[in-house]
């Protein structure tokens, strides 16, 4: 909402400092924002006399300021607008700051009492006087009032916190606004090493190892009293654990503890000791805990699966599939393993990770295809329905990454495991942050927890999820000799056990031809995907309209099966790649395609106009790349044929009426074009640099290797690469079928 004294600050900047900023004009929209506060810090860097502006309200601003200013009351306010930019802060933070006439007025005065107050420093900065750690509280967007349904419990320990360490050199002033964050978590190590002695310049908010000698020397339990104890409770209140701030440890406070513990996995004693100290300050806790779980990128042999079985390990996390065809070449499931995993005891909880180490990997068509993708591997090695697959979100999402990538994200996972019948759930992989969101959204029934990755924005500041199965807590290295093994040790809630036997795995054979008895199923799972991205059965209507409906786009891929089936065990080629790249192709055929085919048909046959060629056919293959593959193809051996001139208009009239005409000339040429792909497209319109060469066709190809070979077939750049995405669930669910029906 608009605010009228908000929107004069911002006028207050753009007319007193209109190009001396560095920045542009501030829009007067009466919206306290990030821009604002950046703004007014430029301005009181400017009104310091610092060269060198900065949004920052660093080392230097601070400095400056202190030397200066130490005490900012009515009396020494160096100019009028010095203190517009104190009265434009306070507007800002919601606060009276009396009319931005430049003066430190009583309602300025009153103000900056009460924002004292808020803060948790009133006993610290008595009075109405501005400090210049206040200041720099003042110039940002941290709250000092709860905000967001927020917890006065949590509150309380951060004004506390405030209260209590603000006069040390290193602490600055954290939010009051009920929620735990960075900030809040790493204040309470900062408190913690203070209390441990630690000098200004040694405490450094750094769970070390001096910091960890000195809680193992801290232990409490029942009568224990004092700061240490406000601490504990103060960390228990952000782990958001129901006790009282307090500075008594009471009878109540270590059952509560105790069950924290239980929570936790930790010895169940009701004591504050060192391990339940860690596990409250940073996602870790003591990183010297054996837990019952691992994970890893290497294969388990029957000497590495004696040496983890002889540390206690149960349960091993192995990745579905490897998204390289090169890189950490035993990081998916061996042929062979599972079976060795289970002839020692031991069990197997599979992970799916692939794309996806930015926000930008992960999107609803994106999700989509994941889904299907981890059903079809887990299918391929042998996982009975029923198991948990973690899908892997393995990089710092913010918590709008959250919102806007990682959801829609695990809604498509959901989406298509509800379309292949629920055979396996969905877990999730990630920081806490992500993992809580996830399930409370309802897309996942358990949590694999990358706490090892303490520094994460959506582990530091957050509770371990109530649903956590595993917690990873850090990377070692057991065994010796052939037994030696790198794993993750993961700390295991007993939630998820994966599975200890297994099917017969599916190998890698050629496809054939489609069973009729599948049909119905997979139109049916196409018409849903296709619907779920916008493509209406009926090919819709408007200006988004397709020509061909999905009845008509499935049935004339179906009626080339002979022909697919042939080219595929021609060129060691799976069939969905065919089959994906025709279907797609074709249900995106519209007006507009058309009409420029009519252009091409007039300037050929009749003179009129200058387009010589276009997309067209059901796989929309120009004359011109319908020369270049044909050509490639020929050179190459894959085909027989005369080589054609890409410049010619009679050479590319020639391919473009078979490539309009005739389907089963589309079709093998579709094969063709995902040859020349491979090769990198030469002689073809590539991005700078040109295309890699992949490996040769071969039927395990990678998933890597799949989405390269599916966008190459567009092109390059943004569309293509979003289009392959969603090419990739399609090829998984004709996969899907294809893989049923050669292993019947």
């Amino acid at each position: 909402m608009a605010d009228e004294m908000v929107r004069k600050a911002q006028s207050f900047v753009n007319n007193t400092y209109d190009g001396k900023l560095g920045i542009g004009r501030l829009p007067e929209d009466g919206k306290t924002s990030w821009s604002l506060m950046f703004a007014l810090t430029r301005a009181l860097q400017y009104e310091l006399g610092i060269a060198n502006l900065s949004d920052a309200f660093g080392p230097t601003t601070l400095s400056a300021l202190t030397s200066k200013y130490p005490l900012l009351n009515e009396g020494n306010i160096p100019s009028k607008d010095f203190a517009r930019i104190i009265q434009s802060g306070l507007y800002a933070k919601g606060y009276d700051g009396g009319d931005i006439d430049g003066s430190y007025n009583s309602r300025v005065k009153a103000s900056m009492s009460k924002l004292k107050e808020d803060m948790g420093v009133d006993f610290a900065y008595p009075g109405s006087y501005l400090t210049p750690k206040v200041f720099k509280g003042l110039l940002n967007m941290d709250a000092y009032v709860t905000v967001n349904n927020g917890s006065e419990a949590i509150r309380s320990v951060q004004k506390w916190l405030n209260g209590q360490y603000v006069q040390r050199r290193d602490f600055f002033i954290i939010p009051c606004d009920g929620h735990n964050s960075r900030d809040v978590s790493k204040s309470m190590l900062f408190a913690v090493q203070y209390e441990l002695g630690m000098a200004d310049g040694t405490a450094n908010g750094v769970f070390g190892p001096g910091t960890q000698a000195g809680l193992k020397e801290h232990p409490l339990s029942t009568g224990s009293s004092g700061p240490w104890v406000y601490l504990f409770t103060g960390a228990m209140v952000l782990n958001k654990r129901p006790v009282s701030f307090s500075s008594s440890f009471t009878s109540s406070l270590s059952e509560a503890v105790g069950k924290f513990q239980s929570f936790a996995k930790l010895p169940t004693t009701g004591k504050g000791d060192f391990q339940t100290w860690a596990s409250l300050l940073v996602s870790y806790g003591d990183q010297s805990r054996k837990g019952e779980a691992c994970d890893g990128v290497t294969k388990i042999t029957s000497a590495r699966a004696q040496a983890l079985k002889a540390e206690g390990i149960k349960y091993i996390g192995r990745y579905l599939t490897n998204l390289s065809a090169t890189s950490l070449p035993e990081k998916a499931i061996q042929p062979g393993e599972l079976q060795t995993i289970a002839d020692h005891g031991l069990r197997c909880f599979p992970i799916y990770q692939t794309f996806g180490r930015d926000a930008s990997g992960f999107n609803f068509s994106a999700g989509r295809a994941a889904g299907y993708a981890a059903i079809n591997a887990a299918v391929d090695h042998g996982f009975k329905s029923g198991t948990r697959i973690f899908f892997a979100v393995d990089f710092d999402a913010l918590d709008q990454d959250v919102t806007n990538n990682v959801l829609p994200h695990f809604k498509g996972i959901s989406d298509s495991m509800s379309d292949a019948g629920n055979p396996y759930e969905v877990g999730v992989y990630g920081p806490r942050n992500v993992c809580t969101r996830v399930a409370e959204a309802g897309h996942s029934t358990a949590s694999f927890v990358s706490d090892m990755s303490s520094g994460f924005s959506g582990n530091f500041g957050y509770p371990l999820p109530s649903d956590w199965a595993y917690d990873q807590i850090v990377t070692r290295t057991v065994g010796s000799g052939d037994g030696k093994i790198e794993i993750d040790n993961n700390i295991a809630s007993g939630r998820d056990t994966g599975q200890g036997s297994f099917n017969k795995p599916r190998g890698v054979i050629p496809d054939v031809r489609f069973n009729g008895g599948y049909l119905t199923a997979l139109s049916g799972d196409i018409s849903k995907y296709m619907r779920s991205i916008g493509f209406p059965d009926d090919g819709g209507s408007g200006s988004d309209a397709r020509l061909f409906t999905h009845k008509q786009c499935f049935e004339t891929v179906m009626s080339q099966d002979e022909l697919i089936t042939d080219l595929s065990h021609r060129y060691k080629m799976r069939k969905a790649l065919i089959q994906t790249t025709t279907y797609w192709e074709m249900r995106h055929y519209d007006l507009v395609d058309q009409g420029v085919d009519h252009a091409v048909a007039l300037y050929h046959l009749q003179g009129i106009g200058n387009r010589r060629d276009s997309s067209t056919g059901i796989a929309q293959i120009s004359g011109e790349v319908c020369i270049r593959a044909w050509n490639h193809g020929i050179k190459k051996g894959y085909v027989e044929g005369p080589i054609l001139d890409p410049a010619k208009d009679a050479d590319i009239w020639t391919m473009w009426q078979k490539v309009n005409k005739d389907h089963s000339f589309s079709v093998t040429t579709v094969s063709l074009i995902h040859l020349w792909g491979v090769d990198g497209k030469p002689g073809g319109e590539n991005p700078p640099g040109g295309e890699t060469t992949l490996r040769s066709m071969r039927l395990d190809y990678t998933e890597g290797e799949i989405y390269q070979v599916l966008r190459r077939y567009q092109g390059w750049g943004n569309m293509a690469e979003e289009h392959a995405t969603k090419r990739m669930a399609l090829y998984q669910i004709l996969e899907k079928y294809n893989g049923i029906v050669r292993n019947l």
